[in-house]
């Protein structure tokens, strides 16, 4: 089996049902299928696609995203999904990394083409908006993409690169159908569910859960067209009656802010790509009645790993193991920890990706005796749930004792009128590092630095204390919700010493 099989046979299986939702339109299966399999051919008979080859998706959601994706891997060749906020130099580096051939993007991003162009004169571009234009694919045209094996490489996916620059994680077709179905036992996902999509396909997460999941059990996408301002892409949720919805910690805190009263359709609602803090989900389960499941994930594992259980979740906790996944704790030598002991988060299973693009060391580095080394700490609780206490390199060392930013966030969240808290470690001279608070107030709120460090004091160990805490109207996130420490950082060093601010 492979994803264009099992995208096919669904259409198959449901032709005339919804897909998609967008706006006021609505696209059956059966219409989705036939738009893949043209650009599937025109990859192949007019643009020169060969099995293996790799086509670029840049792309802003649209219903045109999903058979750009699909016809990509009828054709034979590897989806390599591009950011769409990055710049041309940024794109330039993934197009010559990954050796894409042809680029398929929307006449708005293609004015910046020139200068990929330039850069890779080889490079082909096909716009989405001819779509419709292309010729449709003669009787009894077989798409090579069929026959592709299972461990066939199906999606090149660049890691956002916050530690250098991005590597593309190989996740095949067995790897993303094992995700899939994992995730589909876990959040009990039946034909009848409807995704709204929100957050950006380029994403993995979305791939795996905003589009792979509906697809391929029958269900549906709520495509939104935009997710700001956050009440109109609600809106176009509860119009179009979706069921579940994944979604960034922000929208959650949005949605307990707003006018809304229960009962919403949704039957259920994850948060992804940055912490949960543990006010906002009581906070919207008190005011809902739905279950707010935060999890666990990264692009290597295709990229769901642990997903709290619908009737048993854990506050805090990123969960259980998904099906068919295994989760342990190891030390730096590869010991595995025992209970309540923090150590580095390590993933075994079929989702775990085949390696990195043309980077055999880090790729041997990353996967050790089987095992994903994820690079984020955290421990297992008695009862089998997973902890996230931090990044191994985001780790605060004072005096040489560990100190894990999450647990300060974690309190500061607590603080009235904080909307949105990360810590960094600056240098200092004495302790090695201290922490340094980066805070942004809800809407109306006043906050003081002195009175929230007193509270601090009050809550944790004096060497985990901030030595200052910085307001600003708004922290940087990236294009998934994730706060970017690395611009926090520096950040930093325009703030002036925190030992003498202290």
């Amino acid at each position: 089996m492979n994803l264009p099989l099992a995208f096919a046979r669904s259409a198959d299986t449901w032709p005339e049902k919804t897909a998609i939702f967008w706006g006021l339109e609505e696209i059956p299966y059966q219409a989705l299928l036939r738009q893949s399999q043209v650009v599937a051919r025109h990859l192949v008979q007019q643009m020169g696609v060969q099995p293996g080859d790799r086509v670029g998706l840049w792309l802003r959601n649209r219903p045109e995203f999903i058979p750009a994706f699909f016809g990509t891997l009828m054709s034979g060749s590897v989806v390599v999904p591009i950011n769409n906020f990055l710049k041309p130099d940024e794109v330039n580096y993934i197009m010559g990394d990954a050796g894409i051939r042809v680029l398929i993007t929307d006449e708005e991003l293609a004015q910046q083409a020139p200068a990929l162009q330039a850069a890779h004169p080889q490079l082909r571009l096909l716009p989405v908006e001819s779509f419709t234009w292309l010729a449709p694919a003669p009787s009894g045209w077989e798409p090579p993409g069929f026959d592709r094996a299972t461990n066939d490489l199906a999606v090149l996916i660049y890691t956002s690169g916050t530690t250098g620059r991005p590597k593309g994680a190989m996740l095949s077709h067995g790897n993303l159908l094992h995700n899939v179905e994992s995730c589909r036992q876990v959040l009990q996902t039946v034909q009848a569910d409807r995704f709204a999509v929100l957050l950006p396909l380029f994403h993995s997460y979305m791939i795996t859960v905003g589009m792979l999941l509906p697809l391929l059990v029958g269900g549906s996408m709520v495509l939104v067209r935009s997710l700001h301002p956050p009440r109109s892409a609600l809106a176009e949720i509860l119009q179009r009656q979706a069921t579940v919805l994944p979604a960034i910690p922000p929208f959650y805190r949005a949605m307990v802010g707003a006018p809304l009263k229960p009962p919403l359709p949704l039957r259920l609602c994850i948060s992804g790509a940055a912490p949960l803090p543990v006010q906002v989900l009581k906070d919207f389960e008190a005011k809902f009645g739905i279950p707010l499941l935060e999890g666990y994930g990264l692009s290597e594992a295709s990229p769901v790993v642990t997903k709290n259980p619908i009737h048993r979740r854990k506050p805090g906790s990123i969960g259980l193991p998904i099906p068919n996944v295994e989760v342990s704790v190891k030390d730096d030598q590869g010991n595995m920890l025992p209970h309540h002991t923090v150590g580095e988060i390590c993933v075994r299973g079929g989702n775990v990706m085949l390696g990195y693009w043309n980077r055999p060391e880090e790729t041997a580095q990353a996967i050790r005796n089987g095992w994903l080394l994820t690079g984020d700490i955290g421990y297992q609780d008695a009862e089998g749930y997973f902890y996230i206490t931090d990044r191994k390199k985001d780790m605060i060392l004072v005096n040489g004792i560990n100190v894990y930013p999450r647990e300060i966030e974690e309190v500061l969240y607590q603080y009235p009128g904080v909307k949105e808290a990360a810590v960094i470690g600056v240098p200092d001279a004495r302790r090695g590092e201290q922490p340094l608070a980066f805070v942004a107030p809800a809407e109306g709120a006043h906050l003081e630095e002195r009175p929230m460090l007193q509270f601090l004091r009050q809550r944790l160990a004096d060497y985990k204390l901030p030595r200052r805490i910085v307001f600003m109207e708004t922290l940087p996130r990236n294009a998934t919700g994730k706060i970017l420490k690395t611009t926090l950082r520096q950040m930093a060093g325009t703030v002036g010493p925190v030992e003498e601010l202290g």
